[in-house]
């Protein structure tokens, strides 16, 4: 990976995100190049990370060994269009961050004979604490596909799909579930406000105890049923609290959400991935 050129084509969030792991693993900067429109940005990341910087896409892409699409997924289709005739050549590995584009579509705007990876990341990449999957059909080769699990793995764990249509429910598991618990943080912060505590008191307690089940649920060895068990007495706190979700229905709104998440991106599929 150390003598490969890495071409980003959008220089973004979670662009500036896997630089930052992928440099903090030893890949060079020298060896990473970066296609980004607005001049004021090419000049940060340079700056920032003393990576090679340019304007036009496809003089990045004529460079790379591995090429990271990093747009929004509204404006990839023309992009992808456009580089495909600088793609024909040297045929890179190409990886796309973009949410909802479906393999059939980015194979069929980049050329057919391009080796292609789908991976969904979540915003907590720009921490290093990311959880992303990844898909490829048969065509990408093994080494091709160790190539896509390292770039992704600087920013967190790293998930291979046994099937493309999983990639819509770990959408609506870890690409939009960052959302979910910041709004049950919020909930929690509010209350403990409303039952008399002060808002930086409430505000650090709710995001140490997040943090530390978090932790805890990561490095024990016992499943979440047992974990919450554990904390749960009879006849106490806790157990009032939990009845009072289940009562309101917590586990069905859960799913019901997750459900409308993940039809979601069904949907969006279909109309970005649409010729």
């Amino acid at each position: 990976m150390n003598t490969k050129i890495l071409a980003f084509i959008g220089g973004g969030n979670m662009a500036s995100a896997l630089i930052n792991g992928l440099i903090e693993d030893g890949i060079p900067p020298q060896n990473i190049l970066v296609a980004e429109p607005d001049e004021k940005r090419r000049e940060q990341l340079a700056t920032r990370f003393g990576i090679r910087t340019v304007a036009d896409n496809s003089e990045a892409a004529a460079q790379a060994d591995i090429l990271i699409l990093a747009v929004k997924p509204q404006a990839l289709k023309e992009v992808a269009t456009a580089l495909a005739p600088a793609l024909a050549q040297k045929k890179p590995l190409c990886l796309s961050i973009a949410a909802g584009i479906r393999h059939t579509s980015l194979q069929r705007w980049l050329g057919e004979d391009i080796p292609v990876v789908r991976v969904m990341p979540n915003t907590p990449a720009m921490i290093k604490a990311g959880a992303s999957g990844l898909y490829a059909p048969g065509n990408v080769s093994e080494t091709q596909r160790n190539q896509a699990e390292h770039i992704v793995r600087a920013t967190g764990i790293a998930l291979w799909l046994d099937n493309e249509n999983q990639m819509d429910a770990l959408t609506a598991v870890s690409g939009s579930g960052p959302a979910y618990f910041f709004l049950f943080m919020e909930a929690m912060e509010h209350s403990a406000r409303k039952l008399g505590l002060g808002e930086k008191t409430a505000h650090l307690l709710v995001l140490q105890t997040a943090l530390g089940a978090a932790r805890m649920a990561m490095e024990s060895a016992n499943d979440l049923e047992e974990l919450r068990n554990s904390v749960t007495s009879p006849g106490g706190t806790t157990e009032k609290a939990l009845a009072t979700f289940q009562e309101h229905r917590l586990e069905q709104l859960v799913e019901k959400a997750m459900t409308a998440a993940r039809d979601r991106s069904i949907a969006l599929s279909e109309s970005l991935g649409a010729d």
